[in-house]
Parts: C-alpha cells; sequence; structure tokens
C-alpha cells in the first residue's frame, strides 16, 4: 500500500501509511521474497547494465531480473553445497559486477553474506574472515585495473576457505593459469536455475554482516536481518518517487550499505534498472569524462551520490541531453546548501539528502523528492520507525529527555530497520542502548519533522569547556565563493586542549591563500570561539571507499603542522619529519642524537596532548613525549 499520489511529500503521508498494519504495508520482509517478487512481475525488464569500460563505444551487458534470479538461485545451491549453512558466511571481495550481485544476495539465502572492503589490509581481512564465521570466499580475480586477488593472496590464512574467482574482465592466459582456485562462473553454470533447499528464511534471521568502524582496529560486524535489509530497501522508493522505470547510476561498492541497499536493493524491490560503471565505479576517470552522455545514452533517471560526487559533476561541462534525470540523492555525510544550490543551478536536476548508518541497514531518513528541499535537512524519517533528538552531556546521552523542536541532540532511532547489534555483543554498549540505536550525530528535528543533522558528537571539537559544531562552522567556509569543499577538525592546543582548523578545497581556476580565506570566512563563522586558528588549502581531501571525507586522516595532518610549529623553532638548522603512527606521532630529527635537544622538544609541548616520540637518523629513539592533559571527550 501507498499513500494517495504514490509518494511521501510530508510526515503526513507517512503517518497515514502507519495507519495500514505492517504486514500489510510491505510485500516481503526477507530480501530473497523482494527480488523474487520483482522478478515474477518483471521478468523481462533488465535489473543491471554493466559497463565494463568506462569509453562510450562500451556495450552494456544487460540482465534481466528472470536471469538475476536465475542466478541467485544457482549461488544458493553452490553455496550451499559447499557447506554453508544458516549460520555460516560467505566473504565477498570484489566491486559491483553482476556476479558480485549474485553472490550477495545468494549468500544471503544460503547462510549470511559478508562483503569486505577489498582496500582493507590483509591481516584485518583475515580477523574479518574469522570473526564472520565465513566458509567461503568470493573475490575479483587478475583484473588489470583493480588488484583485489593479489591482495586475497597475502591474507594470512586464506589457504583454509575455499575461494572462488570472480571472472570478470580479459585475463591473459598466464594470468588465468596462475589462478589457482576455482571460477565462480563456471561454478554458478554447473548449479540448477531452482533452488535445491528450503531455506526456511524469516524477517529475523540473519542475512548478512557488514563491517563498519572506519580501516584500523579489531573486527567490528554489524549483524543484518532480512526484516532490517527488507525494511529499508521497501519503504525507500515512496521517498524517491522511484518505479520500475527507473534507472539509476549506482557506482557504489557492494561492502558499503549504500551500493547494497540505499541505492541497489530498494531498486531491484521495485524492478528499476541500475547502471553499474566498471570495476572501478566512480573511480573510472573515462566513465566520469562521459558521465552526462552516458546518462542520454542509458536514459538515467536518477544519480546516486556523496556530497564529493555532486561537487565533481559540478565542474563536469553538461555536454548531453540529460532532461530524462530528475533527481540526485545523496547522503554519506551532511548536505551543504551551497553545493546543492550550485549543484541544481548547473544541471537543472533536483537534489535531496539522505540520513544512514550501516547499523539500520543503511536508512535513518529521506528526504521526499515529492517536496521542496530543506536546506540542511537529511529528510524524513522512514515508516514504522522513531527518531528523535536527546540531551547530550559529555560523552553519554539521555536517552529520557528529549530536546525540543530545533534543539540540538543526540540523534536515536529504533524501527524495524535497526540492527540486533554487532557479533560481539560486548561492543553493543553505547550504541545500542534500550532499544534505540545511538547515532552519534549532532542535530535537531524541525516542526515538521525533517532531521538536521550538523556533526558527530565524536567529531565535537572541545575548546577548554566550550563545545564547537564542526558542522555548522564547515558551512560558513562552503559559502566563499573559492571554497570546493571543507573539513573542519580540533588541532591540539596547550591552553584549549583543541582549537578549529579547516582544510579546503578550491574550485577550478581559483587561486587564494588559506589566510585570505580565513580573513573573508572570520566574521560569518556562528561564534568566536568557533573561528578556525587556521585554514590549510589542500589539492584533495582525504576520501574513503565512498568518497566521505575521511577525518582521522585530517586530524593526524592537524596534529603533525601543529607539531611542526611549535618544535621547528627550537629544532634549529635541523631538519624534522614528522609522521603518525599506531603508538602516537613520530618525529624524526635529522642528524646525530642530542638528548638536551630533545628535553627542550619535550619541554615546548608541555601540556599538548599528544603521544610524540623523538627518533634521530643516527640513532634509535632516545626518549618519548607522552601526556594525557587536556580536555578531549
Amino acid at each position: 500500500m501507498t499513500v494517495p499520489g504514490g509518494f511521501f511529500r510530508s510526515l503526513a503521508d507517512i503517518d497515514a501509511l502507519e495507519r495500514t498494519p505492517y504486514e500489510e504495508a510491505i510485500p516481503a520482509r526477507t530480501t530473497y521474497g523482494l527480488i523474487a517478487r520483482a522478478a515474477q512481475r518483471f521478468g523481462d525488464r533488465t535489473a543491471f547494465a554493466y559497463l565494463a569500460s568506462g569509453e562510450l563505444d562500451a556495450v552494456a551487458q544487460r540482465i534481466s531480473y528472470a536471469a538475476l534470479l536465475a542466478q541467485i538461485h544457482r549461488a544458493a545451491n553452490l553455496f550451499r553445497s559447499l557447506g554453508v549453512g544458516r549460520n555460516d558466511a560467505v566473504a565477498i571481495l570484489a566491486p559491483n559486477v553482476p556476479s558480485t550481485q549474485y553472490a550477495l544476495w545468494g549468500a544471503q539465502v544460503a547462510g549470511r553474506a559478508c562483503p569486505i572492503n577489498f582496500m582493507l589490509q590483509p591481516d584485518h581481512i583475515a580477523a574479518l574472515l574469522k570473526a564472520s564465521g565465513a566458509k567461503v570466499v568470493v573475490a575479483l580475480g587478475p583484473h588489470p585495473q583493480l588488484d583485489v586477488w593479489g591482495t586475497v593472496a597475502r591474507v594470512p590464512g586464506i589457504g583454509d576457505f575455499k575461494v572462488l574467482r570472480i571472472g570478470e574482465g580479459a585475463l591473459s592466459a598466464s594470468a588465468a593459469s596462475a589462478a589457482s582456485s576455482d571460477s565462480f562462473e563456471a561454478a554458478l553454470a554447473a548449479q540448477p536455475d531452482q533452488l535445491q533447499f528450503d531455506p526456511q528464511l524469516s524477517h529475523e534471521s540473519i542475512a548478512a554482516l557488514f563491517h563498519t568502524g572506519g580501516t584500523t582496529g579489531a573486527p567490528k560486524l554489524v549483524q543484518h536481518t532480512h526484516g532490517n535489509e527488507a525494511h529499508t530497501a521497501w519503504f525507500a522508493h515512496q521517498f524517491y518517487g522511484f518505479d520500475e522505470h527507473t534507472v539509476e547510476i549506482n557506482g557504489f561498492p557492494l561492502f558499503h550499505v549504500a551500493g547494497a541497499f540505499v541505492y541497489g536493493l530498494s531498486l531491484l524491490a521495485i524492478g528499476a534498472a541500475q547502471l553499474l560503471p566498471t570495476v572501478t565505479g566512480m573511480r573510472n576517470a573515462a566513465f566520469m569524462r562521459n558521465y552526462w552522455k552516458f546518462c542520454e545514452r542509458e536514459k538515467v533517471t536518477a544519480l546516486a551520490c556523496v556530497p564529493t560526487i555532486l561537487a565533481g559533476l559540478c565542474n563536469l561541462p553538461v555536454d548531453a541531453d540529460i532532461s530524462s534525470v530528475r533527481v540526485a540523492y545523496t547522503g554519506g555525510s551532511p548536505l551543504p546548501h551551497e553545493l546543492a544550490s550550485r549543484f541544481e543551478a548547473s544541471t537543472g536536476i533536483a537534489v535531496r539528502n539522505i540520513l544512514g548508518m550501516t547499523e539500520c541497514a543503511g536508512l535513518v531518513s529521506i528526504e521526499p523528492v515529492g517536496a521542496a528541499r530543506v536546506p540542511g535537512s537529511a529528510g524524513l524519517r522512514l515508516p514504522y520507525s522513531q527518531v528523535k533528538a536527546v540531551k547530550w552531556r559529555g560523552d553519554s546521552v539521555q536517552l529520557d529527555e528529549p530536546c525540543g523542536a530545533g534543539e540540538t541532540g543526540v540523534i536515536v532511532l529504533r524501527g524495524p530497520n535497526v540492527s540486533p547489534g554487532y557479533t560481539d555483543a560486548a561492543r553493543n554498549s553505547g550504541m545500542f542502548e534500550g532499544g534505540w540505536l545511538i547515532s552519534g550525530d549532532l542535530g535537531h528535528i524541525d516542526a515538521n519533522g525533517y532531521i538536521h543533522v550538523t556533526g558527530r558528537a565524536k567529531d565535537v571539537i572541545i575548546r577548554g569547556s566550550h563545545n564547537i559544531d564542526p558542522g555548522l562552522v564547515e558551512e560558513a567556509f562552503l559559502a566563499h565563493p573559492a571554497v570546493a569543499m571543507c573539513a573542519v577538525v580540533g588541532e591540539p592546543d596547550a591552553h584549549s586542549g583543541e582549537v578549529p582548523v579547516a582544510f579546503v578545497t578550491l574550485k577550478p581556476g581559483m587561486e587564494v591563500t588559506g589566510d585570505a580565506v580565513l580573513a573573508a570566512v572570520s566574521p560569518q563563522v556562528y561564534e568566536r570561539p568557533a573561528t578556525p586558528r587556521r585554514v590549510v588549502v589542500l589539492d584533495a581531501l582525504p576520501l574513503t571507499a565512498i568518497g566521505k571525507v575521511f577525518k582521522p586522516a585530517l586530524r593526524l595532518k592537524a596534529i603533525e603542522l601543529k607539531l611542526l610549529e611549535v618544535l621547528s623553532p627550537i629544532a634549529g638548522p635541523r631538519s624534522l619529519d614528522v609522521s603518525s603512527t599506531e603508538g602516537g606521532t613520530a618525529v624524526r630529527i635529522s642528524g646525530d642524537a642530542d638528548e638536551a635537544l630533545v628535553q627542550r622538544l619535550r619541554d615546548a609541548l608541555g601540556a599538548i596532548a599528544v603521544r610524540v616520540s623523538f627518533a634521530f637518523d643516527h640513532q634509535p629513539p632516545v626518549a618519548s613525549h607522552s601526556s594525557t592533559s587536556g580536555n578531549r571527550s
């Protein structure tokens, strides 16, 4: 059932739908059920159009819904034949190509899917394989553009798993003969195209394990039930305004919830088509060069983005007929109003925003295309869920103290999309509390039910005892005519604990110094303590695999800049090389060891709360500086 008119336009439409019993509002509560239903209704329609190349002469490989379902059946049969049961996992290390799709959804029928970021270090991949309970690994075979196979070969203990090789791309005879594991496609072809077992799936069955929490540290796997993933997938289209005639570009990896559910299963659930742009996705230079021409050729109606992709497309001349494109959906990080307005003005395509988390199968809220864009908003909550802002004190949330309309707090939620927790239940504390998922996002909910995210609670910069929301500072910089992107993080400070520092990139053709940008923007920053100490102009901001700004790398850069500023005058003619290490920050000093110099350097650091080790070119480490002072949460 959908609301009158078919799509959501306001919170009232969501409220109206919720008067329908949940079981009547969703046609299937498993991922397999949703895809099977779409295949029954739209068997001949295209599910995927895959481009092996980003050049315009590339012929798309088209997979129908009927063919997709048959391949999912084959994959499920294959995994079950290899001993994968309901509580076992299939680990998947491969880009968003058709065979990876078969593996992802087939694994959820036979057991559990565990898509893994193939850009992780081999040791971390090994830990995830162990934590997931994987029995089978499906990985991209040797490929000239993406060396996943080389990474997999270096994973400790990989020989203990059955490894299946996705044969995407033309392999040389030598590469093919060197591949020591079985062909995934050949193994699929040997299986029947109908299920050979009863999967006994329910909405409570664990469908997948998704890793989260960055690229370092111990494995952290989120459990998704079939009900979690089905919920986000089904109700998304009523915000998006999508139907079976939608054609969307999905260049996101399947190890991220954006590629798998937000822009993936949500399309498969309704019989729509996804254009998959090469093994390297949106990082493919040729595809990005021809982006608008592919939109015209494939009659694309919707774009799947993050803000950094929007910024890049703003700088790409529109050299094709893109009148078919109705909307660009973006998420992953707050959407700057200035960026959205610039994109809409340069392309004529509406922009709408999304808020999501791995811990709730990718979606918290969506901005409906059927209503005007609300600047700073991440949209309305999903149906049959609850979202509220609650008071935040230091490092703890007060679930029984909701914020009023427009009052900033930490966003929390509960509903059918919320995961039952991590595989390691000890990690649930502070994230899954009293039936609520603690998002960690700072923001508020306005009088119309729109959710506004202004930053991350853990990203809050604490200057003395003053809390600074970096998102609000970034907004001021993004209004500067020369600034393309901005990220604000904390820089260590002996007096205040930390102070803001801004990293920016410039629009093409713009030349301006960091000092000039700071002078122009300072009067517009929302409060004086939030004004950054410095502005650093970079060629590019560090990004995650899906194009989100990776702030941990910028925090390390801020530490390095601060140390150079403090220590260089004392080091005199000696050169300093500052680098980040697992245990803190390392400072290498040119020349011979000098313990007196180290003592002066240590004294200069004073109360700066950064762990630093000192070493000389001609001697192993001779001293270290460690301080736990400063006010930081």
